[in-house]
């Protein structure tokens, strides 16, 4: 089964810093993830100079509008670069979400493996059809979405001549209250596209990216900080390291459980199978030629004898030597 591709997403919690941008990456190796993803965007391009605040932004980032707020948190092409070539060095996966066309062709020229769509951009048809004819393999997040704007989007993309898509099942508020989570939606997806789904997790703790993957997910995404108390619009709603470092464990861990589905004894299960299971025992001493009875015998462990599922076969028949009481009953000693 191959594993869950687990995204660590830094976002734009390296609060426009290179040097943070760099801690973050370490952190996510540390973690032990696939990949570790940024965001690719000029303030111009993806907003308006009056465009208000979400209400999360406003709360964690306090006065200014959204393009004041994003407008601190861009990095240039030639950081972005430094970035990717860190990566490589480090043996990491460089990701980052575009939000716009230039962002694109900036990312076009790292040469990244896949892209990742915001739900923000879940029906900016025009740059999903960008993305898509760059035929490289697509990760939509779905929040806010209907299926029917899903289904545009895929129609989209596919149309643009890539198949390759992945949908995250995502709720666009943060943090996420588990009321709101929906995980179920997840496999709505899977069953409504047949393709690929995962889940992109803005809740503040690890279970439901641990849930998500017990349910199939194939994809993780889950925004993750070195500080949760710096200053910025998604650091409260953010991983500390040792929690992504666990929620990875975990994830792991729950891989190795999934097994083969068949259902059998383990190796690791036959010394319990043989001392918790039972066998056919005297409840008093048969003497040799005695017809055995329902009433001189009862079931004891250990499971090393004839099992009690094979009663039938005992009872009725003479004992060919005398069993004493507690003995464990053997074909051997029952005659035919």
């Amino acid at each position: 089964m191959a594993k869950t591709y687990i995204i660590a997403e830094a976002g734009v919690n390296h609060n426009g810093s290179l040097e943070l941008a760099k801690k973050l990456v370490d952190v996510a190796i540390d973690a032990g993830v696939d990949a570790v993803k940024f965001q690719t965007f000029k303030a111009e391009n993806m907003v308006t100079q009056y465009a208000d605040k979400a209400k999360y932004q406003a709360a964690s980032t306090g006065e200014g509008n959204q393009f004041q707020m994003l407008k601190k948190l861009e990095l240039s092409f030639e950081e972005y670069n430094t970035l990717n070539e860190y990566c490589k060095k480090q043996g990491i996966t460089f990701l980052s979400t575009p939000f716009d066309s230039e962002s694109v062709d900036l990312l076009k020229k790292l040469n990244i493996p896949l892209y990742k769509i915001s739900s923000g951009d879940l029906t900016n048809l025009p740059l999903l059809d960008y993305i898509a004819r760059l035929k490289k393999p697509m990760i939509i997040s779905t929040g806010m979405g209907t299926l029917g704007e899903v289904e545009k989007a895929i129609n989209t993309i596919q149309n643009a001549g890539n198949t390759e898509i992945t949908l995250l099942h995502c709720t666009s508020n943060y943090p996420t209250m588990y009321e709101d989570v929906n995980l179920k939606a997840m496999n709505t997806l899977k069953d409504a596209f047949k393709l690929p789904v995962g889940y992109s997790d803005h809740t503040l703790g690890i279970e439901v990216a641990i849930a998500a993957v017990a349910m199939g997910a194939k994809v993780i995404e889950k925004h993750f900080t070195t500080d949760n108390t710096l200053e910025g619009p998604d650091h409260k709603a953010s991983l500390e390291p040792a929690a992504l470092k666990q929620m990875v464990l975990s994830i792991r861990n729950i891989e190795e459980a999934f097994g083969d589905g068949v259902k059998k004894c383990r190796e690791n299960e036959k010394n319990t199978r043989d001392v918790a299971r039972k066998s056919i025992v005297a409840s008093q001493v048969i003497k040799k030629g005695e017809l055995i009875t329902i009433e001189e015998v009862t079931f004891k462990r250990p499971g090393l004898g004839i099992s009690p599922e094979f009663l039938n076969m005992i009872v009725g028949r003479t004992a060919s030597c005398d069993i004493d009481r507690d003995e464990i009953i053997t074909f051997e000693k029952v005659g035919r």
